[in-house]
């Protein structure tokens, strides 16, 4: 059997790379071909995005993909973070840098929009945990600049990206879900969302929204001369967590995922949205994955507040190798102190040990200013948010899971996803690593005809592609009841 090929584009909130694909003897072998910094930008007027430089990367890597493949490649599909959008004038072209979700212009827009149009009424709609950082917040923040008569198109970073390879301009169901504007049970635009945005502020919609398409959709070939032969360019899951979700290696349906990465998205894989009031006031979100699934989860604020924490460690001259921190915070007691990563406080970057500090501080807790104490903080911290986050995803949505599933960059990180199984009572799986390259590979290989059948057909060559490590609950000194008192500490409740 001939082995065959396909480039994933994967970018994530601070890095992103190309990954070569060989799919041979039913498991897929992964090689990266470039890696670049992806990093917010600050700019005169905020906090933007290089979408171009962005771009001329992948196509770079795209190009050493082809090269090798011994020119056997054949598609490319592109994934990316969520809520971040380009606009395009009347010629196609970019209007300007796209804004970074961590720039602060939409700081109160959601209290502004919520006096009007009701939260209850949007969750209803749209099934969108609250977060400013949500496209229609990004929207409704920039409704006095003038350019918005110059604009033809919005297109979600993703599929900005996609266009610039294929020239079709699309908005993909799993990016768009990001956006609080779908009808998410309808898989569609919501007429109500987009005559609410254009009455009230002006904004030019539905007109500015793109043709909706699921992920598996080929869009065409590249543009000519845009590489040495020409691609497929395949829609797969374009918010990252989608394709991240679609490599669990699951053998059934009785499982809770963790995408573990800069950010870390813990949650469910359902047939049918959940839009009860409850799931609103527990601030789950729905967003759309592929197979027409929903992916009910919740945003915690992941492995960023360490990476962050070490930028500032290293900034001053302090210990923040994270190899030095992960060994000493393994020797130190556990749940000392424990704190909400959910707390938005930890969204923008800045002095993070100092922001988790005034945190313990302000719940009675002590915290030394010391990397490795503050690095176990952290991964306690995580794991708490995941037992909790867990528990309440299975109430709303009534379901029972037997394992928890940790993809991403975070599965490789053995004390978070020990802690992990010592919270939630769960055995833990952790991988693919490279989880959501290999979605987006598994998603393109179908379209191309590579693979067939349905998301658990998918799963088995994930399985095959993958070294997967098991952690079972037990092996460190816990009880329930520290849980349960830690995470009184944290949140002054239990979700219990």
């Amino acid at each position: 059997m001939t082995a065959r090929y396909f480039a994933a584009a994967d970018l994530g909130a601070s890095s992103g790379r190309v990954i070569l694909g060989k799919l041979d003897g039913g498991r897929f072998e992964l090689s990266e071909t470039i890696r670049f910094e992806n990093g917010p930008v600050p700019a005169d007027d905020g906090i933007h995005t290089d979408a171009r430089g962005l771009f001329e990367n992948v196509r770079k890597g795209v190009q050493a993909a082809i090269e090798a493949s011994g020119g056997a490649l054949e598609s490319v599909g592109v994934d990316t973070w969520g809520v971040d959008y380009g606009r395009l004038d009347a010629s196609g072209e970019l209007l300007e840098s796209p804004f970074h979700y961590r720039d602060d212009r939409t700081v109160g827009v959601p209290e502004l929009v919520f006096a009007e149009l009701p939260a209850e009424q949007l969750y209803a709609t749209a099934g969108l945990q609250v977060m400013a950082i949500n496209t229609i917040f990004q929207l409704i923040s920039s409704r006095e600049d003038e350019r918005w008569g110059e604009v033809s198109k919005i297109l979600f970073t993703p599929d900005l990206l996609s266009y610039w390879l294929s020239g079709r301009r699309v908005a993909e169901v799993t990016i768009a879900s990001t956006s609080a504007l779908l009808d998410v049970a309808g898989r569609k635009w919501s007429d109500e969302l987009c005559a609410h945005l254009a009455e009230r502020y002006g904004l030019p919609l539905p007109a500015v929204l793109p043709e909706l398409v699921e992920p598996g959709t080929v869009l065409g070939e590249t543009t000519p001369g845009l590489f040495a032969k020409p691609l497929k360019v395949v829609a797969v899951g374009g918010h990252d967590t989608a394709s991240a979700v679609a490599s669990i290696p699951a053998t059934g349906t009785d499982f809770a995922f963790i995408s573990s990465g800069t950010w870390s998205l813990v949650g469910l894989e359902l047939e049918q949205p959940v839009l009860t009031e409850a799931s609103r006031q527990a601030d789950f979100t729905n967003e759309l994955g592929i197979d027409g699934t929903v992916r009910y989860l919740k945003n915690v604020m992941g492995l960023w507040v360490l990476s962050e924490s070490q930028r500032a460690w290293k900034a001053a001259g302090r210990e923040s190798d994270l190899r030095t921190l992960l060994a000493g915070a393994a020797e130190l007691p556990g749940l000392a102190c424990v704190l909400d990563m959910t707390d938005e406080r930890l969204l923008p970057p800045g002095d993070m040990p100092g922001r988790l500090l005034a945190m313990a501080a302000e719940t009675g807790q002590e915290l030394a200013d010391d990397p490795v104490a503050i690095t176990r903080c952290i991964l306690d911290s995580l794991a708490l948010a995941y037992r909790r986050t867990i528990a309440k995803s299975c109430e709303l949505a009534g379901r029972e899971v037997s394992v928890v599933h940790v993809v991403g960059g975070g599965c490789q990180n053995s004390l978070l996803c020990q802690l992990t199984a010592e919270a939630t009572g769960l055995k833990v799986v952790a991988g693919p690593a490279e989880g959501t390259a290999l979605g987006n590979l598994l998603v393109q290989a179908r379209a191309c005809g590579a693979l067939s059948g349905d998301r658990t057909a998918l799963r088995e060559v994930s399985i095959a592609s993958s070294e997967l490590v098991n952690y079972e609950p037990g092996l460190l000194p816990f009880t329930a009841e520290q849980w349960d008192a830690a995470e009184l500490r944290a949140f002054g409740v239990q979700a219990r």
